[in-house]
């Protein structure tokens, strides 16, 4: 099982956890405390299912950032191989790389 897949039933227990204990809360907090509390506290409560789903979309922006990350140093590697082999455009690795992840190598405006 994938880490990704993981995390994504994590979130999933977390936010079917989350449903039973708002429900739980909601008939206790009525019955025991006062009435000025339970706005915060579901405010609180509301803010939880946003942030899992910030995280899970942090965790998916990671991982590109480490897929890309590695992709550029397999075409560093290769170009410093074909260097060695003595290949008349050993950077093509690397800029095939640069302009897969949508940057230009050849253009100073490019957001390298």
């Amino acid at each position: 099982m994938s880490d990704q897949f993981q995390r994504t039933d994590s979130l999933r227990e977390a936010a079917s956890r989350h449903h039973r204990i708002v429900s739980y809360l909601a008939e206790v907090l009525d019955l025991r405390h006062p009435d000025d509390i339970w706005p915060y506290l579901e405010a609180v409560l509301a803010d939880i299912p946003a942030m899992a789903g910030e995280i899970s979309r942090q965790g998916t922006d990671l991982a590109e950032a480490r897929l890309n990350r590695a992709n550029l140093a397999a075409a560093a590697l290769a170009v410093i191989a074909a260097t060695r082999d003595g290949e008349p455009d050993a950077m093509d690795y690397l800029r095939d790389e640069l302009a897969a992840q949508g940057h230009d190598a050849d253009d100073p405006r490019s957001r390298l």
